[in-house]
């Protein structure tokens, strides 16, 4: 499919993407697609805002929702509405995407859990209104101390297939609360054979143990599978100096990554602004960054 890249993309042409378009404009991007977290239940920094806008103005192409609650669907700082995501779409100009939790209630633990609002887990019921509510992207993924599990990832990445339309996105950017690897090749392999759009791999520096050349050759294994890759940075580093995020965002570069993703882990449910910026203009430089956070969200 031939597409416009990413980079050059304007909220209309976000507007006329549909999965396989995002897909393939992210691949067209050659590795700067630059993707932010947020909590929508967290006061933003300032009032009369959500820290989706937040994160936009600081030069992030897609914006993923944290904690959001299928029942409620409330988003702090967004004026009350009945179809909250397309006015945060229309309010960014980006493409929104949200966590869904495929909790194992049989995993083994490695620490105590908690409980979390069924509005939150990767269940047909939620997957179904995510399409509905008019969301581009789902990731399914883990909260600290939640008890997912890779296993159930995988069957969540299944029923997504039959109940969501848009891009999906599969892996842990750390344990979740439970006793296994956070990704190898087979887990990898897991996702691919269910229908994962893009296999999410943590940063080398991130978690424990994970190396640079493990984290390459896992991207080098899922880019031969024709998938695309996401690196996250998930374990609160987002809040670490722009030393340390410039030192993250090259490894993730290095590796091949497609998405460079930076947490949520700030003081007020999104990275330290100056964070997301460096992340982007270690990735793809000034101009595209600065070109990204000045482009009209009404062109």
């Amino acid at each position: 499919m031939v597409v416009k890249r990413l980079l050059n993309c304007t909220a209309s042409d976000f507007a006329q993407f549909g999965r396989a378009e995002l897909v393939a404009s992210i691949a067209a991007s050659a590795g700067r697609t630059i993707l932010a977290e947020n909590d929508v239940a967290l006061d933003p920094m300032t009032k009369n805002i959500t820290n989706a806008e937040y994160v936009a103005a600081f030069g992030t192409d897609l914006i993923l929702l944290n904690l959001f609650d299928f029942g409620t669907r409330a988003i702090k700082g967004l004026p009350a509405s009945d179809d909250p995501i397309r006015l945060l779409k229309k309010l960014t100009g980006r493409p929104i995407g949200v966590n869904l939790e495929p909790v194992d209630p049989d995993a083994t633990l490695s620490e105590t859990t908690k409980a979390i609002s069924s509005g939150r887990i990767a269940s047909a019921t939620n997957l179904k209104l995510a399409s509905t509510l008019g969301f581009d992207f789902i990731c399914l993924t883990g909260n600290p101390s939640t008890g997912v599990s890779n296993r159930e990832i995988t069957a969540a990445v299944r029923l997504a297939k039959r109940h969501f339309n848009g891009m999906i996105i599969a892996g842990k950017m750390h344990g979740a609360g439970v006793s296994e690897p956070v990704i190898d090749h087979q887990i990898a392999s897991d996702y691919i054979a269910a229908g994962a759009d893009v296999i999410l791999i943590p940063v080398a520096g991130t978690i424990p143990g994970l190396s640079e050349l493990e984290m390459s050759e896992m991207v080098h294994f899922v880019h031969e599978q024709d998938r695309l890759v996401m690196g996250a940075i998930g374990t609160t580093q987002e809040g670490a100096d722009v030393g340390t995020i410039r030192a993250l965002a090259l490894t993730s570069k290095r590796a091949g990554c497609d998405i460079h993703h930076i947490g949520d882990g700030g003081f007020s449910g999104h990275a330290d602004p100056e964070n997301i910026l460096q992340l982007s203009i270690a990735v793809r430089g000034k101009r595209h960054t600065f070109h990204r956070m000045a482009l009209s969200v009404e062109r």
